[in-house]
């Protein structure tokens, strides 16, 4: 028998313990489910569990999230070339995944009825919840602005953006707490009305100083870190912005988008200072939009922000952030394998695309 490293074996608890959960919680609900019964289906001590999850919600979090993120994707057979076809068709992708009337609690595509619930119960993941939300409103705004440029220089399509994912938020909380209420065909008309709104919507930069320094240090990333958006290698290591964010502070990563030149790389480096509790978090909120953007868009209106989910850290110590909070913004410009300009504190994504070099 092949002896596993150790971080074979953690992995493999790991998942050992996902399964099990995700049984536990199809078949008992989230409420009821324990985990010592958790631990009993995987074979594995109580311990071993915490090991790997701080507690019940962690656990939660993180198969939902795995199951986002392994949720099957369809390249579109015509891809949208409107924002109305593109809402209608990422409207179309969300209400798939909505249990049906004749569902009952304890089935699995109800698994996700308890996540409001549990994010509205603690600060410590409303907060996060609601960057991730405009992180989400972000990527589908930019993804239709490709589509259909704003008339205006400053005009933006986020707002539109948040008005469908208020839509389509609201079908999923509707579905769970009234089965039967929600039509989905109604709910796809309804986005797809929504592209003809003009909300106004213009790009300004608040004026905020961060401590900027020219170190012009050799940048090496890690190697391998994926694009949550579209499951694709991210290439941090190329000339742009790399931008190191608390979930405090995710929609500042607009800021280096809208500031960068057009052919530089732009990623979002997500940290948190719980990432064992808050990650599984971000990893499935953003799955939810990114999923039905690669369903719904031509890769060529794919939104140019990456975004990395960073759970180890290493990322962000490789751009110098030896300890990531959540209110962490550290910007890096990023040119022929050197760090060009580092900037931190409020205000370093806009910083980082647009300061002079001294």
């Amino acid at each position: 028998m092949v002896r596993l490293t150790r971080a074979q074996a953690q992995e493999r608890n790991r998942a050992k313990v996902l399964a099990a959960a995700k049984e536990e919680f199809a078949e008992r609900g989230y409420r009821d489910a324990k985990i010592d019964a958790i631990a009993d289906r995987a074979e594995l001590t109580r311990g071993a569990v915490y090991s790997n999850f701080p507690g019940k919600r962690a656990l939660y979090f993180a198969v939902l999230a795995d199951l986002a993120e392994r949720a099957p994707v369809r390249p579109p057979e015509e891809p949208a070339l409107t924002v109305r076809e593109a809402l209608g068709e990422v409207a179309r992708a969300w209400v798939t995944r909505l249990p049906l009337v004749s569902d009952g609690e304890r089935e699995p595509s109800r698994l996700g009825m308890h996540l409001i619930p549990e994010i509205l119960a603690d600060e410590a993941t409303r907060k996060p919840y609601a960057q991730l939300m405009r992180l989400n409103a972000i990527l589908l705004g930019l993804a239709m602005e490709r589509l259909r440029p704003p008339r205006e220089p400053d005009g933006r399509l986020v707002r539109l953006a948040e008005a469908a994912l208020t839509v389509l938020q609201g079908s999923s909380q509707l579905s769970a707490a009234a089965p039967g209420f929600v039509e989905p065909f109604n709910v796809i008309r309804v986005c797809e009305q929504l592209a003809d709104l003009d909300l106004g919507d213009r790009w300004f930069v608040a004026p905020m100083v961060p401590e900027v320094r020219s170190p012009g240090t050799p940048w090496s990333p890690p190697a391998g870190t994926l694009d949550a958006v579209t499951g694709e290698p991210a290439h941090p290591e190329r000339d742009g912005v790399v931008a190191v964010l608390g979930l405090h502070r995710l929609s500042a990563a607009e800021e280096a988008v809208r500031a960068a030149p057009p052919d530089a790389e732009v990623t979002a480096v997500i940290v948190t200072g719980t990432p064992q509790e808050l990650m599984p978090l971000a990893r499935l909120v953003v799955a939810e939009v990114s999923t039905c953007l690669r369903q719904a868009f031509p890769r060529a209106a794919w939104p140019r922000l990456r975004v990395v989910h960073d759970d180890t850290g290493a990322l962000a110590a490789a751009a110098g952030v030896a300890s990531p909070g959540d209110r962490t913004e550290v910007a890096l410009r990023v040119r022929a394998g050197r760090v060009e300009l580092r900037a931190e504190g409020f205000g370093a994504c806009h910083t980082a695309a647009t300061h002079p070099l001294t």
